[in-house]
């Protein structure tokens, strides 16, 4: 009797250390709350010899009780057995994030005359030496990373769509050329794994968080999110990502997640102003982080603001998608801006000179400066109260 008892004990065992291994790093209810990260990160690199443990534990029980079992237990036994079956290939080969997110198998770019994307689309705009390249949000979404090359600096393209977070870095882990996996996610953000070493980094900070370079960083590259449209205003001769053929049903399914209109609990936006899902402007200066509420910025069009060192100016376009951050100093004045009558340019109120909302003089004493641009983020409220605890708001 012990015997089977046993066998059925290491057999749960198997089953629960299959679900474990994917639940703490994937969406499951509660799974994403706790601290649980360094406990994922055990299981997972120590998968294959606890699986094998109790497997031969469990073989040994079936072994010695199996011949003094009656023919209902056996059924119960093989229905068991079945069970654990497919509980591991649904753990292993489904429910894993490199099983559900793959990575692009063609990765092409055009340029606006041959571009097939919508120019209402979000994208991530970067720009290497000279050279530009813009993203659409509802690909990278899709994908979380891309891997490319602008102005020959290699870049790691990344995106989760659950912390509306896209983040740009340059894939080098010391001091050599890298690449990731998706591996899952903790506290809602996207997880990647680095293929030399083995280590858990955090897509919204570029962190390692577990493994053996855990606090080591990936250097962030500067990027700005805005419509295609506004974009190629800036950048006419930029390249864009096409869409891969072989996922346009997996693109399909992100239509609505530019405007946060998705269905999905995890992706869709809070209209209502500081709810976990709102979206908010995220600025992070030195030590200091601030969040602007993004239904404000578009009532109001532009937002004036000082954190420490910076005369912050945030700007959103008539598009009500496209915004800009930018450093109102220039020469150690700070300026003051206003937007005028048609509220599609700004006057600045000491010279009297008129700007973009893009940041461009057009008009007046100035004409021909550009604000610098400060780089800020578009992302849900929970994921930037999470990541910046300590930010105001």
């Amino acid at each position: 009797m012990k015997q089977k008892l046993f066998f059925i004990l290491f057999l749960v065992l198997l089953v629960v250390l299959e679900v474990l291994r994917v639940y703490f790093i994937m969406p499951f209810p509660g799974s994403q709350e706790s601290n649980t990260l360094e406990i994922a990160f055990w299981i997972g690199n120590n998968i294959v010899w606890l699986r094998a443990l109790l497997v031969i534990c469990a073989s040994y029980f079936l072994f010695k009780s199996f011949s003094s079992t009656k023919i209902f237990q056996k059924i119960i036994y093989a229905v068991l057995i079945i069970f654990y079956v497919v509980v591991f290939y649904l753990f292993n080969f489904r429910f894993l994030a490199d099983k559900m997110f793959y990575q692009p198998k063609v990765v092409q770019f055009s340029n606006a005359s041959e571009n097939k994307i919508s120019k209402e689309k979000l994208v991530l705009g970067v720009v290497i030496n000279g050279e530009p390249k813009a993203y659409p949000i509802q690909i990278i979404g899709y994908h979380h990373q891309v891997q490319d090359e602008i102005g020959g600096t290699a870049v790691l393209v990344t995106y989760c769509t659950v912390c509306r977070t896209g983040r740009v870095y340059k894939p080098i882990v010391n001091g050599k050329p890298e690449t990731f996996r998706l591996v899952g996610m903790d506290h809602f953000n996207a997880m990647f794994e680095d293929a030399s070493t083995k280590s858990w980094w955090r897509q919204v900070s570029g962190e390692a968080v577990a493994g053996p370079l855990k606090g080591a960083k990936l250097v962030e590259i500067p990027s700005r999110q805005m419509s295609l449209a506004s974009w190629l205003q800036l950048y006419p001769s930029t390249k864009i990502l096409q869409p891969d053929s072989n996922f346009q049903k997996q693109y399909a399914a992100l239509d609505g997640y530019d405007n946060g209109s998705l269905s999905s609990f995890l992706e869709k936006r809070d209209t209502i102003s500081w709810q976990p899902k709102s979206f908010v402007v995220g600025i992070v200066y030195k030590n200091a982080s601030k969040a602007y509420d993004w239904n404000n910025l578009q009532k109001a069009g532009i937002v004036q603001d000082s954190l420490p060192g910076l005369s912050l100016l945030l700007t959103v376009e008539k598009n009500n998608a496209s915004f800009h951050s930018f450093n109102r100093e220039l020469n150690g004045v700070v300026y003051d801006f206003q937007l005028d009558a048609d509220k599609r340019n700004m006057i600045d109120t000491h010279t009297g000179s008129i700007w973009t909302v893009q940041g461009a003089c057009i008009s007046g004493s100035l004409k021909g400066t550009y604000l610098n641009p400060i780089q800020s983020y578009q992302e849900f409220w929970h994921s930037w109260q999470t990541f910046h605890p300590g930010t105001m708001r």
